[in-house]
């Protein structure tokens, strides 16, 4: 624990100018600041570098560009292998696993053992690996990497210990799964076929025993090409020629037939008594044509033919449709007898498996479920009823239903939250699902004691917004918000908005959401907002809609000398805008182009519309179109509930909303808000002289009248509350804006540097970019040049300054305010800090009839780069939040003995100190560096240079263990957290480097020492950097393996196994073993050893296998000590024995003597 004293009061005051060069934001991180004052204050920090870990903690959503598929029979687990090298194990809900194989290679192929805890994979790099999943974290105990074969097939038979790997050159290999060691048994592809065949069969496609004979192994190869080995003779049974490619094989249980699907889009049923022809040939989709030929179908990709003791055999197959419709779905085909039922897919099938009663090949199967697993879904039919219905998914699988575009993480929210999302969401699921229990349902789960409340927010492409429930390393769908229903859908040729409309113009770029008042805020691509409020009931609602014209050209950036004289609102009329009458016709508007103005990129409901309960929406605020040119996208947004409040500014300004009584307080170019106090010394690049120009926000009058008249009167009406004059002298305006009278040239149409609004969302999926190696402030850039948010973006010095963060809450305007009063904390891309001071009426009547007043800006602070985060701490280093509304229920009845009044709930920095007035502290990070300011005297107490070489994407001020840091991800993969508020280096992990733009975009940090973002366009992960969360994790995480007998095999029979077959006196040891078999070529395959290491054995030692495991041996060495013993009483029951027997002949021997013959 490290005491830090720094000064409070009294230190020395200069000008902005003074205070953003001043020496006392040293270059050294934690410099402290000279005091004439003895006033101290202390800040006990208790964070240290041991509270800090990071690792990942758990991955949900859909395995992204899935390959292979498997199925425990027994343990019900199901394993899914991706193209990324990614395994996710499956169990019933909460049992959650992702491994990832080191090498990245593509998995080809999954085999449980089953029952046994493990899990062989086959990756594309021609290795296999055998994972241990009795441990919660599975683990590669081995890897057999194969250097002059590529892998095409593999096969474990129940119980066996060898696996039979088929390749590419058409040979089989055989491996001991105990040892992962190559056996010298191998069939040659040249001694399966005959002699007499000129051509090569292919790569094997098909490997399995035989369900009459152990040791018959069937081989079936891609040219069509089937052999039935006979493993202890080492010859082919028979051999099969079939014109058409093979791609899959089913047997009968029996063992006696066996069927197979083709690339013609045909089914051949195989009977071993006679295979010279196929017993049966069928093309389920096949129709005959005129002329009496098959129509060309494509191919069967997969085929299971599995047996029933009630009803007919299965036949499950997909593909094998015909060419002549263009355009179908892909579809999985279920045959039951005469009836053939053919289900649609949404997405292409990459794999399916039919789960079955009984592991043993030989017996009834028994199919009860069929798992489909698709290129973007993972559905399971229920087979046992006879319309086919689906279960119902129990994992978050459609979190990329649409792609997602933006994220936001919440810890430790309210308790009453998640049920009542839970509960509105119910009332809208989907209907007619299996009334089953979900089949998969392995392994086990338990609610661990560290949980919390967490909320997980995804913003999608197509404008919907989903809550996820994420409390205890779980996923679960709340509740669905869709904000395409509060506009009317665009249409063709209505207006310039409308002609460039592609394919998402509702795609969510940012939210904001209150837990405590429930308001939530939707920043959408189209350069609109839409606030909701939370209601239990539904209502009839008429949306109140804003217009903002917030519009500046970058080419004339006005020069502080010309308007400094010039106060904004000297002559109160002089910029009130008209009523909106006729307006006179936009510079532009008469040109060849016939560019349209002042109009909003979407067009809101403008009928009351019904809304149910939940999330219901209330105003909405849209920027404008001005002289051809889309509004420019919103890069950053807060609001606050207590204030009723909401802020947003993009790279043209700032706008500041009262939600409450729906008016614009404030609309400004960002220029405008520094007035005489800009830092830079902007040149004017082409003057304009005898325009009207305004002065800034810091030279505004504190005269109340004087910004009352300015305000907007009423929500629907089209006055002006703020002016942005830009530097084509048209103010930035609300509503109907005003054009300006008098005469200017007409200018070219342009864009700015932002892109137009419409076009298809990059939603963060799909955002991929490439860092390069250097890190200047051009190349950074021209990388992130495909729509960077606000906090990643840099902006020229010379054009636009953009606004890059917001925050309001209660702070010192000016130096010498004695209280704090509602301020706006604004940050922007040159790295520069402005706190706006308001004056909000606090009762509540006069809250919604008098106006907010805005005063001038007091402070200007910099720091080296984009600014990003701000957060705020009393002088005792505790964190303060912003204030807020208590939630109340505006649509509810109105109860005449309690009167629904605002509650708020105000955390004042002079709340947690013994007297008022003594500040707190401002934290602020940007893109390079930290700085914690002292509030009122703008003292910079710290500065801590985070990167040089890179910059930060995102940080935050986040609480863990009962104290406050500062977390911040770079571009360069390292995750950092820094001490508050001395900013002490306290972990710096290089975890990820960031490769595209979808990490940037959805990285988010939050309370409790945790963050995720979307690792694949289809899955999110959550990590911890929290010490205490990483000892912890093990408690919350499933069990995969469960201790679960084996199923007994069903008795054959006398008959049965009199007449079928010596299938259980079949010894693979025997066979394949080293003293048989000999030694396979090192040069074929290289034996790694796995990285299980010693944790993997501690975890597994600890839990209920490892309790087994010392079970069994105390049985064993008990059983032992027993032999010993037993052993030891029959050596002593043979010597008892002898000494009696020779007693005895001594005894026959002196019988007869006498006494003189001794």
């Amino acid at each position: 624990m490290k005491k830090f004293r720094k000064v409070l009061d009294g230190l020395t005051t200069s000008s902005p100018g003074g205070t953003i060069g001043s020496p006392s934001c040293g270059s050294a991180a934690g410099t402290p600041t000279a005091a004439p004052t003895p006033k101290e204050i202390d800040v006990q920090e208790t964070l240290v570098s041991e509270n800090f870990q990071l690792c990942k903690t758990v991955r949900h959503g859909f395995p992204y560009q899935p390959t292979a598929l498997a199925f425990d029979p027994v343990q019900k687990l199901l394993a899914v292998g991706s193209r990324s090298g990614g395994v996710r194990i499956l169990g019933r809900p909460g049992v959650d696993c992702f491994c990832q194989h080191e090498s990245g290679a593509a998995v080809l192929q999954l085999q449980f053992l089953i029952n046994e805890g493990a899990l062989v994979t086959a990756c594309a790099d021609d290795t296999l690996h055998l994972w241990n999943l009795r441990q919660r974290r599975p683990a590669i105990l081995h890897s057999l990497k194969f250097n002059r074969e590529r892998i095409t097939f593999c096969h474990l038979p129940f119980q066996s210990k060898w696996l039979y790997v088929g390749t590419e050159r058409g040979n089989t290999h055989i491996v001991n799964i105990e040892s992962f060691i190559l056996s010298g048994y191998v069939i040659m592809w040249n001694k399966a076929i005959e002699l007499s065949t000129k051509t090569h069969p292919g790569p094997v496609v098909h490997l399995s025993d035989s369900p009459k004979d152990e040791g018959k192994l069937l081989i079936g190869f891609e040219s069509g090409t089937i052999v039935q080995w006979d493993l202890r003779v080492k010859k082919a049974d028979f051999r099969i020629y079939y014109d058409e490619a093979i791609h899959s094989v089913g047997w009968h249980h029996e063992g006696k037939q066996f069927m197979c699907s083709h690339s013609d889009g045909s089914l051949t049923l195989w009977n071993l008594r006679n295979t010279t022809k196929p017993f049966q040939v069928t093309f389920p989709h096949g129709k005959i044509q005129k002329d009496g030929r098959k129509e060309s179908c494509k191919p069967i990709l997969k085929v299971e033919y599995k047996t029933s003791r009630s009803s007919e055999p299965f036949v499950i197959f997909s593909g094998g449709l015909s060419y002549d419709k263009a355009g179908r779905r892909p579809t999985l085909t279920i045959m039951h007898g005469k009836a053939i039922t053919v289900l649609e897919m949404d997405y292409p099938i990459v794999e399916f498996m039919a789960l079955c009663e009984t592991p043993y090949n030989n017996e009834v199967q028994e199919p009860y479920a069929v798992v489909v697993l698709l290129e973007k879904d993972l559905i399971v039919v229920d087979l046992t009823q006879s319309n086919f219905p689906v279960f119902e998914n129990p994992y978050p699988m459609d979190i990329h239903e649409s792609p997602v575009t933006c994220t936001a993480y919440f810890a430790e929210c309210p308790p009453d939250i998640i049920p009542i999302l839970y509960s509105i969401g119910a009332k809208h699921k989907k209907t007619g699902y299996s009334q089953k229990e979900w089949p998969i349902g392995g392994g086990t789960w338990t609610l661990g004691s560290h949980t919390y409340p967490e909320i997980i927010i995804t913003g999608h492409a197509d404008g919907s917004i989903k809550f996820w429930d994420a409390s205890a390393i779980t996923l679960q769908m709340l509740y669905k918000l869709k904000t395409s229903k509060v506009f009317e859908k665009p249409k063709p040729g209505e207006g310039r908005a409308a002609e460039l409309v592609e394919e998402d113009p509702f795609a969510v770029q940012m939210v904001s959401w209150c837990p405590q008042s429930r308001i939530f805020c939707v920043v959408g691509i189209s350069a609109h907002i839409i606030l909701y409020r939370f209601s239990k009931c539904d209502a009839n609602t008429q949306i109140v809609s804003l217009e903002v014209r917030l519009q500046c050209e970058s080419e004339d950036v006005i020069s502080p000398s010309e308007n400094e004289n010039n106060p904004c609102f000297s002559e109160p009329g002089s910029h009130s805008p008209q009523p909106h009458h006729q307006h006179p016709a936009s510079p532009g508007s008469g040109t060849l182009e016939g560019i349209k103005d002042s109009i909003p990129c979407l067009k809101v409901k403008d009928r009351v519309v019904r809304v149910p309960p939940g999330y219901q929406a209330e105003l909405v605020i849209q920027l404008l179109w001005t002289d051809g040119e889309p509004p420019q996208q919103i890069t950053s947004l807060d609001i606050n509930s207590a204030y009723g409040l909401l802020a947003f500014g993009n790279c043209n300004g700032l706008a500041v909303v009262d939600y409450l009584q729906k008016t614009i307080l404030l609309c400004m170019s960002t220029l405008d808000l520094y007035g005489t106090a800009d830092p830079y010394q902007r040149l004017t690049r082409s003057p304009r002289r005898n325009r009207q120009s305004t002065s800034g926000l810091t030279e505004l009058s504190d005269n109340q009248q004087s910004i009352d008249m300015e305000r907007s009167k009423s929500p629907t009406s089209d006055h002006v509350n703020g002016h942005c004059t830009s530097p084509t002298s048209q103010p930035c305006s609300a509503g109907k804006p005003r054009i300006p009278m008098g005469p200017e040239g007409s200018r070219l149409t342009r864009r700015g540097p932002g892109r137009p609004p419409f076009r298809k969302a990059q939603s963060a999926a799909c955002m991929e970019i490439s860092l390069p190696v250097s890190h200047t402030e051009e190349s950074r850039e021209n990388s992130f040049s495909r729509s960077r948010s606000s906090s990643v973006s840099s902006i020229d010095r010379d054009t636009k300054e953009a606004i890059t963060t917001l925050q309001f809450g209660e702070s010192y305007g000016r130096k010498s305010d004695a209280l704090p009063t509602p301020c706006l904390w604004v940050g922007t891309s040159l790295g520069v800090v402005l706190l706006i001071p308001m004056s909000i009426p606090t009762n509540q009547e006069e809250r919604m009839e008098e106006s907010v007043t805005i005063g001038p800006s007091g402070m200007v602070l910099m720091l080296k780069g984009s600014v990003l985060r701000f957060g705020f701490l009393d002088c005792m280093g505790a964190h303060i939040q912003s204030p807020y509304e208590v939630w109340r229920d505006l649509n509810a009845p109105e109860d005449p003995d309690r009167p629904r009044r605002r509650k708020l709930v105000n955390f004042s920095p002079s709340s947690s100190q013994d007297a008022c007035g003594e500040g707190h502290l401002a934290v602020v990070c940007s893109e390079r560096q930290a700085k914690v300011f002292l509030m009122p005297s703008q003292s910079c107490l710290f500065v801590h240079n985070i990167t040089e070489s890179s910059f930060v994407l995102r940080a935050d001020v986040v609480s863990v263990c009962n104290s406050v840091c500062l977390a911040c991800f770079c571009a360069n993969g390292h995750v950092m957290t820094l001490s508050l508020p001395s900013l002490r280096p306290l972990m710096d992990v290089n975890y990820l480097p960031l490769t595209d733009m979808r990490i940037a975009r959805t990285f988010c940090f939050t309370n409790g020492g945790q963050a995720l973002y979307l690792s694949s366009p289809t899955e999110i992960q959550r990590i911890t950097y929290s010490q205490e969360m990483c000892d912890n994790l093990q408690e919350m995480l499933g069990e995969l393996f469960t201790p679960i007998e084996t199923p007994e095999a069903q008795n054959r029979g006398f008959l049965k196994g009199f007449f079928g077959g010596n299938a259980h006196t079949f010894d693979r040891e025997e066979l394949f073993g080293e003293a048989a078999a000999g030694k396979a070529s090192r040069s074929l395959a290289q034996h790694i050893p796995g990285q299980a290491g010693l944790e993997g054995m501690k975890v597994a030692a600890s839990g209920a296998v490892g309790d087994l495991a010392r079970a069994r041996i105390a049985l064993d060495e008990r059983g032992q000590r027993l032999g010993e013993l037993e052993e030891r009483t029959a050596l002593m029951m043979t010597s008892a024995e002898t000494f009696s027997k020779h007693a005895h002949e001594l005894m026959l021997k002196c019988k007869d003597k006498k006494w003189y013959q001794f």
